[in-house]
């Protein structure tokens, strides 16, 4: 009997994903559902105005993902700051329907997001 092997891959797209997928040996109608599961981001979103950053935390956090946030987000009213929005493309996906749903400057961030997913399909 020979002991088991543990060791990280690195899935940068959803077509390495499925490939990852497949070699395993999955159920094929499963490899949609599971390949944007299997990739992680992490967007970095520049002079965010601290309010939206604080809307698109808790709708990241609703989601299973995460954004991380300047220490002082929540006494810096009108101020900006940078984020990091980090998830799985599902979440992410979900994330800009979420923020596509809010007032103009959120549905703009959402649009940015968007487009960037597209470039890891």
């Amino acid at each position: 009997m020979t002991d088991p092997n543990a060791y990280f891959i690195n899935i940068n797209s959803i077509k390495d994903a499925k490939k990852e997928i497949q070699k395993v040996g999955s159920d094929p109608e499963s490899i949609e559902i599971m390949a944007p599961k299997a990739v992680t981001k992490i967007i970095k979103v520049e002079k965010v105005i601290l309010q939206d950053a604080i809307i698109i935390k808790q709708d990241m956090l609703s989601i299973g993902g995460e954004v991380a946030v300047p220490q002082n987000t929540f006494k810096l009213h009108g101020e900006t700051g940078d984020i990091l929005i980090i998830g799985t493309l599902r979440q992410l996906n979900d994330l800009v329907i979420k923020l596509d749903r809010h007032y103009p400057r959120l549905k703009k961030i959402a649009e940015k997001i968007a487009i960037l997913l597209k470039e890891v399909e």
